[in-house]
């Protein structure tokens, strides 16, 4: 059974992620390793996997693929760390209905970027005449947002070049200004892992900006 499935009248193991750059990463698999008695290395499909001697697994992706520039190390995590640690640039695009942030990216630094505030209602449960009348606003709001954070975008980038799109708040407000026509050269761009982001500040893009630039790593703790 995995460490993932509870027993009949067990909670479930809990999930957090953690983002690591590539020169600490060496560090927190180690400490994984002293607090979970040992563990051994499975290289997936979708990443390293660390399975503890306890039952605790850890999930380690690397930022982006190696594009034929692989890392370099003697073993899996040496290689692991070693490519996150090249310096690649990324167009970051973060959007909530709260506001937005915009920013160029290398080595876990922003290079230029843009945030503001926006407004766009939540959803009600009223009906009738009043529900419909909420539903065209709301409508209004989130196509005034596309459309402003549209040219934010393009003016932060194409102030900078990159070479990987990383998009992250609310996933349906980030592909719709992905796809404005102002946007249509960045759209072709490779899209990195999304990420999940409360409303953009200075201080979430900063953040965003340094974990998009790391090793992200999910932790699945031993049952209980």
């Amino acid at each position: 059974m995995s460490a993932r499935t509870p027993v009949s009248g067990q909670r479930p193991s809990s999930v957090r992620t953690a983002f690591v750059p590539g020169s600490r990463l060496r560090g927190w698999v180690e400490r994984f390793g002293a607090g979970h008695g040992g563990f051994l290395v499975r290289d997936d499909d979708d990443g390293l996997r660390l399975l503890a001697d306890d039952g605790a697994e850890a999930l380690l992706q690397a930022p982006w693929p190696n594009d034929g520039r692989p890392g370099r190390g003697a073993d899996a995590l040496e290689r692991l760390a070693s490519l996150t640690s090249q310096p690649r640039r990324l167009g970051l695009l973060l959007v909530r209905r709260g506001g937005y942030g915009v920013a160029v990216a290398s080595e876990g630094l922003v290079l230029a970027s843009k945030v503001g505030s926006t407004y766009v209602q939540s959803r009600t449960a009223a009906g009738g005449q009043s529900q419909q009348r909420f539903a065209r606003r709301r409508s209004n709001q989130a196509d005034a947002l596309v459309e402003t954070v549209a040219e934010q975008t393009l003016r932060v980038f194409s102030s900078e070049s990159f070479e990987y799109v990383v998009p992250g708040g609310d996933r349906a407000l980030a592909g719709f200004v992905l796809e404005h026509p102002a946007l249509s050269d960045y759209s072709k761009f490779p899209r990195l892992a999304y990420l999940d982001v409360p409303d953009p500040r200075a201080a979430v893009l900063k953040k965003a900006a340094a974990d998009a630039c790391a090793v992200r790593i999910q932790v699945t703790d031993a049952p209980p």
